[in-house]
């Protein structure tokens, strides 16, 4: 996400905020009766949509330096602009296309500061009304507040969300853009307007009392609740989570972030960072990921990430470079995410009755990740292989497993985990799986406790084995399926087999 303006981190006080500038402001439930709902676990499909964009101007199309600011162009470039509702209408209709549900436009709005954020959102009204009146059954519309600006903005103050003038300021954010939406476009849940909250990490400090008060003003404003979905950088409660990030592989949370990938090679000053789209096989495999997810289970909301963040290459919408490929995706996958459907993951081990890795062989349908707290080395212990715990800068000991999702991934089927160890080096080992028990551990029991060993003194060959009826093994356990937790010092392994039961 483009940040232009420059960093400025005085904290001083605010001056009297302005009043709103929209119409739609201080609502009766009567107001609202137009307003139609979302269920609470009705599947849902939504993306952030971009309209900082002006073709007309040059805004967002043309870097300062002159150079091209886009990775991928819009295939139409006529009237490509926040203040056109034709072009507005085009979108929307392509949103539709997609089988997406609702657009979470990416506000950069600042209280009291006339901005394209404010210009383009009458244009928005114009364009849907236009589409409602012709039963053409629009997107809905939700709002993802782009916090930045609590850093980045034109009275260079870097807001302190602990203040009553930050939390203030927050609020005011959010007031501003729905008083420019009428309610008859919101996109709601549970009667409840969608708002979408991107990092806390641009605010000076923060803390639960911040969202607390976003959700007694709006009530008195707008005669409702809001419906928060808070990055899970930030602090206190919310109807539900999510991680930024999905474009560049999935992020599981309250709401599931995924996206066809990530190339910023057009903005100046970036360090180089791609995810290759792989021909639409990146896009395409998010997505199976989360279809084979049991339906019971898996997340009601769906963010693609983006519709158009065309500086980023994150962009579903059609474009010179793939055309409508990406609308046609995302249509196929979120009817199939919609109707319930569940995949099977196809693969080399998807009959198999047993998967293993062993130091000598190798991967057979089981991996052991490395990486953050589960750092390992390869030792040997009279002349056999092995591979060794060692310390990581986050504290702990961790040998981490991934099961090849083609053998098990969400199906409910008992295992046998069996451990080839050495007995010796450490005083304890637990087991910690990825289960269907939400009350498990934490994550929804991403990490529940499923028996341990003691070790001793020998330095003998040991197996353990532990019987696990409720895993789930989709990855939770940070990208892995389960993990040994290693007590009073290092753990040592030859083998690790799981068996179906």
């Amino acid at each position: 996400m483009l940040i232009y303006l420059a960093v400025t981190c005085c904290v001083s006080c605010l001056a009297a905020f302005p009043s709103p500038p929209g119409q739609y402001i201080n609502l009766t439930k009567e107001d609202l009766s137009r307003a139609d709902s979302y269920g609470i676990n009705e599947p849902l499909v939504g993306t952030y949509f971009f309209y900082w964009y002006n073709i007309h101007t040059k805004e967002h199309f043309i870097n300062p330096d002159g150079s091209d600011a886009l990775v991928d162009h819009p295939a139409n470039t006529e009237d490509y602009s926040y203040d056109s509702s034709d072009w507005w209408k085009r979108e929307l209709q392509d949103v539709k296309a997609a089988r997406i549900d609702f657009i979470a436009p990416v506000y950069w709005g600042v209280p009291g500061y006339e901005s394209w954020s404010f210009e383009g959102l009458p244009k928005l009204v114009e364009a849907w009304d236009e589409l409602d009146k012709a039963d053409e059954s629009p997107p809905r519309v939700g709002l993802f507040y782009d916090t930045s600006t609590l850093s980045h903005n034109p009275q260079q103050i870097h807001v302190d969300l602990t203040t009553p003038e930050g939390k203030e300021w927050l609020y005011n954010t959010i007031r501003d853009y729905y008083s420019l939406i009428p309610p008859r476009m919101w996109a709601m849940v549970d009667e409840s307007p969608v708002i979408f909250l991107y990092s806390a990490a641009f605010a000076a400090k923060q803390d639960p009392a911040a969202l607390n008060y976003v959700y007694s003003e709006f009530e008195k404003d707008f005669a409702c609740r809001p419906y928060i979905v808070k990055e899970i950088s930030w602090q206190g409660d919310a109807d539900a989570t999510y991680a930024w990030g999905g474009a560049l592989g999935p992020r599981w949370n309250d709401v599931v972030a995924l996206g066809p990938g990530y190339d910023h090679h057009a903005v100046p000053g970036r360090k180089p960072l791609v995810v290759d789209r792989e021909g639409g096989q990146f896009y395409a495999r998010a997505w199976e990921m989360l279809l084979a997810q049991s339906p019971k289970r898996r997340a009601n909301m769906v963010m693609v990430e983006t519709w158009n963040e065309l500086h980023e290459g994150t962009d579903i919408c059609h474009t010179v470079e793939y055309g409508r490929k990406y609308i046609e995706m995302t249509a196929k996958y979120a009817g199939m995410f919609k109707e319930d459907i569940q995949l099977t993951p196809d693969g080399p081990y998807s009959e198999a009755d047993h998967v293993y890795w062993d130091s000598v062989e190798g991967e057979n349908g089981l991996s052991i990740p490395i990486s953050g707290d589960g750092l390992i080395e390869q030792i040997k212990i009279d002349d056999i292989p092995a591979v060794h715990t060692r310390s990581n800068p986050y504290g702990g000991r961790y040998l981490y497993v991934k099961i090849d999702d083609s053998f098990l991934f969400d199906q409910e089927i008992p295992v046998e985990i069996e451990l080839t160890y050495l007995d010796a080096g450490c005083e304890r080992i637990v087991l910690q799986y990825d289960s269907t028990d939400p009350e498990g551990s934490v994550r929804e029991g991403a990490f529940k406790a499923g028996g341990d060993v003691s070790v001793g003194e020998t330095e003998e060959w040991k197996k353990a084995k532990f019987k696990v009826t409720d895993g789930r093994f989709v990855n939770r356990n940070n990208g892995a399926d389960f993990r040994f937790a290693v007590i009073g010092g290092d753990l040592t392994v030859k083998r690790v087999e799981v068996k179906k039961l």
